[in-house]
Parts: C-alpha cells; structure tokens; sequence
C-alpha cells in the first residue's frame, strides 16, 4: 500500500508538471537490502540498475505499444540514499511498480534559490505579504547591539536601495580598519562602545581585535545579516546548506553597535549602545545577549530596554543557552520580547557504525571523506585523568594516534576538543551527549572528521568501548530537507521567570539551530587560533541566533503597520503562534526526551509572520500599563522612577483600584496558586483591541489546563468597527489538582475564534 500510494503520487504529479511531453526525470528510491542481495550477483548496484531499466523498457511495451523513447539511466545514489534516477514516460514509471525492491518515484523539480532556508521556512516568499514589493520598500532600521559588523560583506551591499532616511540621525564612525566609507544605504550606521571593556581587561590588542566597529567574534555579522542581510545568491559553508541566503527584513537598514570583545561585553558599554541607538533613530533593537536574572530595577537591559519602548522602540532579546534546566530564561521584562530557539527543516546527517552492528545517527558540517573502522579510544585507553572531556593536556599521543576518539560535552568547546584530538594524533572524534542535552543534535564545522552524536547513542558508545578492539565508521551527508520540525532546542533557556513569574517567558520561539548567516571572511568558522580557513557564511546555533529572526520579523510588521506599538507587534506575533509541527503532531522538546514542549519551552509558540500581519485582535499595552504592573509587585516609588524616569509618577492609591499582576494586558496568562492553599483561585482582566475586519465576532475557546476550571466573561466579543476595545475576565479556579512536589505546573490555552482568525494566549497555572 505505501508503495503504491507514493507512486499514484508520482503519477499525480506528473499529470501536473508536464505539458509538452509525458516524459520526465524521477528520483527512485530503492530497498537497500534487495540491492545488497543482488549486488553480489551482478558484480555491482549500477550493473543492477541499468538491468532495471531493461525491465522497464520489457514491461512498459507488453501491452504490443512501442515506446518512442527507452528509459535513460541519470546517475546511481549508494552513499547517502539508494536508488538512481532516470527520465521515464507515464508508462516506464507505471512499470516500475512491477520491480522487486521498488520503494517510491519522485518527480524531479527545479529547486529555487533560497535562504539559509529560515524563512522560507518561517513561510515568507519573495513578492508576496510581508515579502511584497511594497512592504519591502520602507525604511525601517534595525540596531544589532552586538559584537560589530563586517561592513564589505555581500550581505551589507547596498544595490537598489534609496538614500538614507532624513530623520536618521546615526553616523559611521571611524576607528581601527574602519572609516565612514564603510557606511553606505543598507549599513547607515556604526558604533564601537569599549570604555567599559577597556577598564576592566585593559585595552585592547589591535593585533586580534579592532576599536572600532569592525567584528573580530563573528557573531556580530551573523546576527545582523540574520535580521536584515541582503538577497546573495550561491551562499553555503564547504558546500552545505547550498541556496540563496537572506535576512527576515532584508530591505531594511542596519545600523551596529559594538559592545562585545574577546574577553566578554561589559554591560555599560551595552547601556551606552541601546542609549545611542534609541537617540540614532532606530525601530527595532536585536540584542542577543544577557546576563542572570534579577529584580528589574537592578537590571540595567530592563532598565534600558524601558527606555528604548518609551520611544516606540520594540526590543528583542535572547532567551539564553541554558536550558534545559526550569527557570533559565533570561531577558525576562514584560516590555522587551523574549525568543527561545527551535529547529528548521534542514538538517547535516552522519552515520555511525560500530563494530558490533549498532548504527546511530549524528550531525556535522565536517564535508570530508568518510572514515571506516578505525579504533576507537576513551577514557583510559586515551589518556590521563580527565581525558574523558579532551580537554587540552589529557589525551596521549602515543594511545590515540590513527584513533576515532570518543569525547563528552562539556568543560571546554565542541570544536576545541577536535582539535585537541587532531593536534594529539587522532583521527576522529564521536562527540558525546549527556542526559541533559539529550538527543539534541547541533552540526560544528569540526576541523577533522568528527559527529555529535546524542544521548542514547552515547550511552550505547560508552558501553561498546570497554569491549575488546572497539572500532566505529563515520559517514558524512551533507545536506539534508525534511523531518519534524520545528523541534525544541535543549540548550534553549525555559521558563518560568524567576522575575516576574505572572508573565510567561520565553514569549515565542523561532530558528536557533544550525542558522546559515554572513560570516568574517578573517575568522575561522570555529574561533579557533589553529583554524585557517576562510568562509564567508558560518553555521552557528543558540538563541542568539532565533532573536535576530524575530527581530527581522518584527521590523516587517512595523513596516506594514507603521502604527502599530512595539507592544501590538508582539501581540500579533504571539497570539498567531503555532503549536504544532510540520507534521501536524505538538511541537516536541529535545531538553525532555522528546515530549510535548510546553509555554515554558517556546510561550505561545512557534512564530507565524504571514497570520501576524493580520491577527484579528491585538493586545496592546502602554508604558504606563508595565509601571501599574510594577506597582502590583509592590516597587517602592524610587524604584519605579529608577525604571520609568518619570519622577512624579505614583502607584494608584484609588480603593476601587485594584491592582494585580495578572491583570497587566499581555497577550498570555501566568497564574500562580499556593500549593497549601484549599482554596486557590484568580481573576484577570483582559482588553483586545480589533485590527481586523470592522464587524467580527469572536467566541472564548478554552483548552482548561489540569486540575484548573477556567471560565471567560462574557464568552462572546462582538466587534462593530476597527479598532474597537473590548473587555473580558477569565477566572481560574483549582480543582484540587496541587501536587505534593514544591512546583508543578499545568498548561492550557484560551482562543478568541472568528471565522477568520483564530487569537491564542497560552495558559500556564504553578502551584508553589
């Protein structure tokens, strides 16, 4: 049934894609076992499959019909997939059927240029919504608070683009290899920020680092490119991810402020670049960094991302990399957007074959020849103490020379530790995952043949490397589409906020693994001092790399909504966020084995620019709304004007003002019961604003989380123009479902439904 089910599909496609002729060229896929068998007996798969295209040629004319033309053998697939493919008719590909160890017929297609692939996946295509000509053409400007720029990068040309808006008020200064001239209509503005670098590492060497604007990490150029690098066509990392690379916005101007060197980012020169980027003119901010969680008054990115929304300025931050541990996330102010990181589509596949049979699947961006049966070396059989980790100093010439070395995560980095094997004599490395990360698989640019492989197959490793004379084969297959996605990141930081735990964070997630983006043609993929090549694209993940899809994504919606507040942009992105993957099953979460992810993972979801363009309704929030929500945490008055720089400012003292942290107008709900209480229940207000057709109606859904009844007043909104307010209550009422664990938490979702839209708030109930 499965194989005739693809090949009617075949058929299907076929009828659709020609027109002029009933011939065309078809990837078939082959039963690898059948070929093994029949390999031995024809001396090799080739010689099998011209055979096979003999029996297509005798099969497809049984019926006395000569065909005009034979079948014609393309090429033959034996290392990464089997089969071979071949222009056939109708018939031919009928007669294919009939074929013993006949899989499935895919019609070939002329594949288009596209990106590091994120936003095709992210549904953007070129001329069309957020990606139409007239939305691109805005002038819309994206700060990168960052590590610099890489300004003569193809990404940051400035082709087509109109002058420099008049109300921008930025500049390019010059500095250490960088001068105005390395400005221009896409990059119109750069900034170096290292006062507060210098005074606590000294100043910096020029020999490896620049003052100026210049970027010396990489990350800079990665992000910003991200977020708002131009259309390049041909763009790969040693023939990988091959297509056309683009930014989210790729209209839109940049302008970067250096803030981050060697040694680390010193958070006042991160204050002084927000500080002048909100006095440049900026719309959007991208900040993939951070630091721990404290109290908002003490955090100086709160305090100064305030500062940024106060003039209409959206911010986006980085959730953090250090989940997949609960209470992790970073960055965590009701006012600045929080974004977890998730998988794409696209994946760098190995195989792993021990010797024993065991086969594991991996990752690398390692594009070499493969490696077979060579011994593997761990532990004791490599080195002295702590060799386990291949941390430099550990692991012995004379035990792992010609060797595959097996390495845990951890203490030092992942390219680090091959090339500590590579500089001891090893030949190979298996990267080990421990519980925690799971079977999370991120692809490195190793410098020697080398996969991570995740947790189960760790453990299978660990344990065949004790037996006597163990040996492993590595192959690499370069680029590969399809699978579940998206697929929560175990290194992604979750929720719930140790600050604030009334609003979930993260707020979204977007694409954070194994992102293809501009790259320093003078720093080596891997940052290491012994890598001597050259790229101009870099394959890194983390959450630093999903903040800049959102930033990107955000500065679409404000050019196609110029009204709109930074907190309506954030609304619209989470209220149309999906929950499920690409094959219609609940997003999974690699940081707990593969289960269901929860708001805690990715908050309302992962990001949909096309439904956020037109969300229906909209949560909006005012400045004034985040100080009553302080007020509600009981700030002191010298607090909240430490935050808002507003003196006179005063919480409401009104008795029939009532104030509670859950009533802050966000477009998600965290409810916090006590977990000794008999009798917990809470009340908060929402009010939503229409932005879509002028006469809707909409009707409360609500999915109750366990243990939890939720109740919506009313149930029905009845909307009779644009941009009517409505008001509703949703009451929370515990069922007696508080476990005895001192946390546990309970999810749900409350979903205003139209004929059109459909606006879902994730529901998140802790009991404490």
């Amino acid at each position: 049934m499965f194989r005739t089910s693809l090949l009617l599909l075949a058929f299907m496609a076929a009828a659709t894609s020609i027109a002029s002729s009933d011939r065309q060229t078809y990837v078939v896929h082959m039963d690898k076992a059948k070929i093994t068998a029949l390999d031995q007996t024809l001396g090799g798969s080739k010689k099998w499959y011209e055979k096979i295209i003999d029996s297509i040629t005798e099969l497809s004319t049984q019926d006395g019909e000569e065909e005009t033309s034979p079948p014609q053998l393309l090429y033959t697939y034996e290392t990464t997939m089997t089969g071979f493919a071949a222009k056939l008719s109708i018939k031919q590909l009928q007669a294919l059927d009939k074929i013993e160890g006949f899989l499935s017929a895919v019609p070939d297609e002329f594949l288009t240029l596209h990106t590091t692939h994120s936003p095709r996946f992210l549904g953007l295509r070129k001329g069309k919504g957020l990606w139409s000509t007239q939305n691109m053409a805005t002038d819309v400007i994206i700060g990168i608070i960052d590590s610099g720029i890489w300004p003569e990068h193809v990404s940051f040309r400035d082709k087509g683009m109109s002058p420099v808006p008049s109300r921008w008020k930025g500049a390019c200064e010059e500095g250490t290899k960088f001068t105005s001239s390395n400005c221009n209509k896409k990059l119109i503005g750069a900034r170096a920020f290292l006062k507060g670098y210098e005074s606590r590492a000294g100043r910096i060497n020029e020999t490896v680092d620049f003052r100026s604007a210049r970027d010396s990490l990489g990350h800079g150029t990665h992000t910003a490119s991200t977020a708002a690098g131009d259309v390049v066509a041909g763009a790969s990392v040693f023939r990988m991810a091959k297509g056309s690379a683009s930014g989210i916005m790729f209209r839109s101007r940049i302008a970067a402020y250096k803030v981050c060197y060697a040694r680390g980012c010193a958070n006042s020169d991160i204050l002084a670049g927000i500080d002048q980027a909100v006095s440049d003119g900026v719309d959007i901010l991208s900040i993939s960094l951070g630091g721990a969680s404290r109290p908002y008054y003490l955090d100086g990115l709160a305090i100064a991302s305030f500062g940024a929304v106060q003039n209409g300025v959206l911010v986006s931050f980085s959730a953090g990399n250090s989940g997949p541990f609960s209470s992790t996330v970073t960055n965590s102010a009701p006012w600045t957007m929080t974004i977890a990181a998730s998988s794409i589509d696209r994946s760098f596949p190995t195989t792993v074959k021990l010797g024993n049979g065991e086969i594991f699947h991996g990752a690398s961006l390692y594009s070499g020849k493969p490696i077979k049966n060579l011994l593997l070396a761990y532990g004791q059989t490599a080195g002295s103490d702590g060799v386990e980790f291949c941390i430099k100093g550990t692991l012995s010439p004379d035990m792992i020379k010609g060797k595959i070395v097996v390495c845990e995560r951890g203490i030092s980095g992942r390219v680090e530790k091959g090339e500590e094997v590579r500089m001891a004599g090893g030949t190979g490395m298996l990267l080990l995952n421990n519980e925690d990360q799971g079977e999370e698989l991120i692809a490195d640019p190793h410098i020697l043949p080398a996969t991570a492989l995740g947790a189960s197959a760790a453990n299978s490793v660990r344990k065949y490397v004790t037996t006597n004379n163990p040996t492993a084969s590595i192959v690499f297959q370069g680029t590969v589409y399809g699978g579940p996605a998206p697929v929560m990141a175990a290194f992604s930081s979750r929720g719930p906020a140790s600050e604030g735990p009334y609003v979930i964070k993260p707020d979204v997630t977007a694409p954070g693994v194994n992102i293809l983006a501009a790259w320093p043609p003078r720093v080596s993929p891997t940052r290491l001092n012994t890598d001597n090549r050259s790229v101009l694209f870099n394959i890194v993940s983390g959450t630093s790399m999903s903040c800049p899809h959102v930033s990107g994504l955000a500065a679409l919606l404000k050019a196609a909504h110029k009204d709109w507040s930074p907190a309506a942009i954030k609304s619209a992105l989470m209220t149309t966020a999906y929950t499920l993957d690409n094959n219609g099953a609940p997003i999974s979460d690699l940081g707990s084995g593969g289960s269901p992810a929860t708001p805690f993972a990715y908050g309302s979801g992962h990001v949909d620019p096309v439904k956020a363009s037109d969300p229906g309704l909209i949560y909006d929030i005012k400045p004034e709304d985040y100080l009553n929500y302080l007020c509600s945490l009981n700030y002191t008055s010298s607090q909240l004007s430490l935050i808002s720089r507003i003196m006179n400012f005063t919480c409401p003292t009104d008795t029939g003002f009532h104030l509670h942290p859950g009533d802050l107008n966000y477009p998600s709900f965290a409810v916090l019961f006590n977990d000794n209480a008999r009798n917990n229940s809470a009340t908060y207000k929402r009010t939503v604003t229409n932005v879509g057709q002028p006469t809707r109606t909409y009707v409360a859904e609500v999915q109750e989380p366990d243990g939890v009844s939720v109740m919506v007043e009313p149930s029905v909104l009845r909307f009779r123009k644009f941009n009517q307010r409505l008001s509703y209550k949703v009451s929370f009422v515990d069922t007696g479902g508080a476990a005895s664990a001192s946390l546990r938490s309970s999810f749900g979702s409350l979903v205003w439904v139209s004929k059109k839209y459909r606006v879902r708030s994730p529901i998140a109930v802790t009991w404490k």
